[in-house]
C-alpha cells in the first residue's frame, strides 16, 4: 500500500488558535474537552492529547482578535522540508518563513507559508515527541487530533491547491443540487482525511476534530460536554464519507470542535473518490440519530470571518 505523500508530508500535527477569552478557553479544553495542558509560554498554552506523541495538538494564544494562527503538518525529514519550501517558492507561493529551527515546544525544523486562501501553514520535521500513553477502556479523553476542516469561498480551487501543490489526495466529495460541491475530504496518509475543505461565505475554521478510543469513549465524551452545558450543534451520528462518528460542539470562542472515532483508513492504491449527495439522509448520518442537517446547523460552523488571512501570526 502506498500511503506516503509525494512531498513527504506525513500527518496533521496541531491547530493553533488565537482567542480573546484565553483563560475561559484554557479551562474549557482542560476540564471539559479532555486535553492536557503540557506547558505555557507567556500568552501561549500548549494542549496535548493523552494518546498522541505530538507535543501539542492545540495551541491557544491570547489575542484581541479571534483567528486561526496556523495549521501544522509533519514531514518525514528535514530534506523534505527544504525541498518543499524550494518548490513552493518556485511556484510563487508566499513563504512566511524560510526553513529553520522552530522556536516552539518540541523544537524541530520547518517553515511556514500562506495557502491559496491566506491560512498560515507550517511543515515541520524532527520535532521531539512527548511521552504518551495508551488511553484505557472507558476513558473519554482524545487519543489524537483527527482532522481539521476549513471554510473556503472557492473549495474547488482550495482542493486543487492542496492536491497539485502539496500532494494531498482527494478521498471523497459532498455535493448538493443547488450548491454544487460542498466539501472535499483530503488525505496525506491512509486516514480518510486529515484536512477537509468546506464551502463557506468566508475563509474561517469550520471545525477541528479529535479521535476517541472507541464508541463507548466517544459517547462518554459527548455526554460530558453536554452535561457541562457546552452548546451541541449536531450529533451524535455517523457520517457516510469516512464512516466516522460525529458530535459537534461550540467552544467558548465560537469555534466548532468535534468528537469522532472509527475514521476509515484507505488503501490509496485502489481507492476511488466518491461523490455523496447531501440530500440523501445517509450521507449526513448513517445512524439516523442526529437531527437532519439544516441552515441553522450549517451557519454555526461558518464561524466568524478569519482576521488572520494573509497575516502571519506573531509566534
Amino acid at each position: 500500500m502506498s500511503h506516503l505523500n509525494e512531498h513527504g508530508i506525513t500527518h496533521l500535527r496541531h491547530v493553533d488558535l488565537a482567542v480573546p477569552d484565553y483563560e475561559t478557553q484554557r479551562t474549557f479544553y482542560k476540564e471539559v474537552w479532555g486535553i492536557t495542558e503540557t506547558g505555557t509560554d507567556g500568552d501561549l498554552s500548549y494542549l496535548a492529547a493523552e494518546g498522541s506523541p505530538e507535543q501539542y495538538v492545540i495551541r491557544l494564544r491570547k489575542s484581541a482578535d479571534k483567528r486561526l494562527d496556523l495549521i501544522a503538518f509533519g514531514a518525514d525529514n528535514a530534506a523534505s522540508v527544504d525541498a518543499l519550501a524550494q518548490q513552493l517558492g518556485s511556484r510563487g507561493v508566499q513563504l512566511v518563513s524560510e526553513p529553520g529551527e522552530l522556536q516552539t515546544a518540541g523544537g524541530g525544523y520547518g517553515f511556514r507559508f500562506f495557502d491559496i486562501d491566506g491560512r498560515t501553514i507550517e511543515i515541520s520535521a524532527d520535532v521531539e515527541t512527548r511521552r504518551h500513553r495508551a488511553v484505557e477502556e472507558g476513558e473519554s479523553v482524545p487519543v489524537r487530533l483527527s482532522h481539521a476542516v476549513m471554510n473556503s469561498t472557492d473549495p474547488n480551487k482550495t482542493r486543487d491547491f492542496y492536491a497539485d501543490v502539496l500532494g494531498f489526495k482527494l478521498s471523497d466529495t459532498l455535493w448538493g443540487e443547488h450548491m454544487g460541491e460542498m466539501m472535499h475530504f483530503m488525505r496525506c496518509n491512509d486516514w480518510h482525511h486529515s484536512l477537509a475543505i468546506a464551502r463557506g461565505p468566508h475563509t474561517s475554521v469550520h471545525h477541528v476534530s479529535f479521535e476517541l478510543r472507541g464508541l463507548d469513549e466517544y459517547m462518554r465524551a459527548t455526554g460530558r460536554a453536554m452535561r457541562a452545558g457546552t452548546k451541541k450543534i449536531w450529533g451524535p451520528g455517523r457520517h457516510n464519507a469516512g464512516n466516522n462518528t460525529f458530535s459537534y460542539f461550540l467552544d467558548p470562542s465560537g469555534n466548532t470542535m468535534e468528537y469522532t472515532t472509527e475514521l476509515a483508513r484507505l488503501d490509496s492504491d485502489i481507492w476511488h473518490p466518491q461523490v455523496f449527495d447531501i440530500a440523501d439522509p445517509d450521507t449526513q448520518d448513517l445512524w439516523g440519530t442526529a437531527d437532519p442537517m439544516s441552515e441553522i446547523i450549517a451557519r454555526d460552523s461558518f464561524n466568524d470571518p478569519d482576521s488572520g488571512v494573509f497575516v502571519a501570526p506573531p509566534v
